[in-house]
């Protein structure tokens, strides 16, 4: 599938966040890590995107998780909305569930499959990497 040309609009549960992105690819991946099911209440279904711009960030909470990456909120509703690189211009996750229009996006991989729990399971087949295989991916674009 084509990366979009334009940018997509979104925002939290209570609209203190509004957000603008442009979208990497018209793909949504799913994490399947201890980290995002905690955080996101369920597997985390994410958009990766560049130019991200929030209209008033005042709402926005940034919760460092790891020594490489961070998540941020709304601090009012508390919904998930972006999964960050720590310190670094890069790579943001957007979640899917965020967007106002979901239609564009593709199911198209599963990340940190070792993580998956083993009371669910997505239909269907796509690439599905470990833990490992995206950390080292990660690891490989930054170094590049």
């Amino acid at each position: 599938m084509a990366a979009a040309d334009k940018s997509l609009s979104g925002g939290c549960l209570c609209g203190a966040v509004r957000f603008a992105a442009v979208p990497e690819k018209l793909e949504m991946d799913v994490c399947h890590c201890g980290m995002c099911r905690k955080w996101s209440g369920g597997t985390f279904m994410a958009v990766p995107c560049t130019g991200v711009t929030v209209d008033d960030d005042a709402a926005l909470g940034v919760y460092p998780s790891s020594d490489w990456g961070e998540r941020v909120f709304c601090r009012t509703c508390g919904s998930s909305l972006f999964w960050r690189l720590r310190g670094a211009e890069g790579h943001v996750a957007v979640s899917m569930q965020s967007f106002d229009d979901l239609s564009p996006f593709a199911f198209t991989e599963e990340i940190f499959i070792d993580e998956k729990p083993a009371l669910y399971a997505f239909a269907g087949e796509r690439p599905r990497k470990t833990g490992a295989q995206v950390v080292a991916e990660f690891a490989a674009k930054q170094a590049g």
